[in-house]
């Protein structure tokens, strides 16, 4: 498809893709830059992994509330479900297959993540959403078919955040699960609208297994 993402640049950063056995899609919030999620990367970079980042137009992937009805949140919903699938695509233009792959998103970028990996099941290398959930007015888990085949999943957020509702989280891990993903949820008290440091520890480690 073309929307408004698709004509928006992807940064890349680690090892670079002809040298990479591994990658990580990540997908960066609102009011944010690709560049600024990529320079989080440098927290948990690992030799041998490449990172590629897609941009939002104007910073933003949809404008409304990932908790609205999702006709109020087109195109921009789509087109960035596309956008992450063109750099896992990019990935596997240079050889490296799904189950090496990993997507990783806060926020916005969270939430547009655990979405495309619920509706487009398979081996994937891991899903770290961070601060989101799926997107939609209601979650129906009878919309989401197919198998994840044990992908490793870490979904984190706090249980008070300002934008994603507790409930939310939980939906995502039922559906997940129910999608046969290996599902760690870890709900943070009082936390902000933040990444901590066990969230980033966890990543680190699904980061590492990549490699493996």
């Amino acid at each position: 498809m073309t929307g408004p993402h698709q004509d928006q640049p992807l940064v890349t950063a680690g090892t670079s893709l002809d040298e990479a056995t591994a990658a990580v899609v990540l997908v960066h919030g609102r009011g944010a830059t690709a560049r600024s999620i990529v320079q989080m990367a440098q927290g948990f970079h690992r030799e041998g992994v490449a990172y590629l980042a897609p941009q939002a137009q104007r910073n933003t992937w949809y404008p409304n509330p990932f908790t609205a009805p999702v006709e109020t949140n087109e195109p921009g919903r789509s087109s960035g479900l596309q956008a992450v699938a063109d750099a896992i695509e990019t990935a596997g233009d240079a050889g490296i297959p799904k189950e090496r792959v990993m997507l990783l998103g806060f926020s916005q970028g969270a939430c547009l993540a655990s979405e495309f990996v619920a509706r487009n099941p398979d081996r994937y290398g891991g899903l770290a959403a961070l601060s989101g959930g799926l997107i939609g007015e209601r979650i129906d888990p009878d919309d989401y078919d197919g198998d994840l085949e044990d992908t490793p999943v870490f979904v984190g957020c706090s249980d008070v955040d300002p934008h994603i509702p507790a409930e939310r989280v939980h939906e995502t891990t039922q559906v997940l699960e129910q999608l046969h993903a290996d599902v760690t949820e870890r709900l943070y008290e009082g936390m902000g609208h933040t990444i901590n440091a066990d969230e980033q520890q966890h990543v680190a480690e699904m980061v590492a297994a990549l490699l493996d």
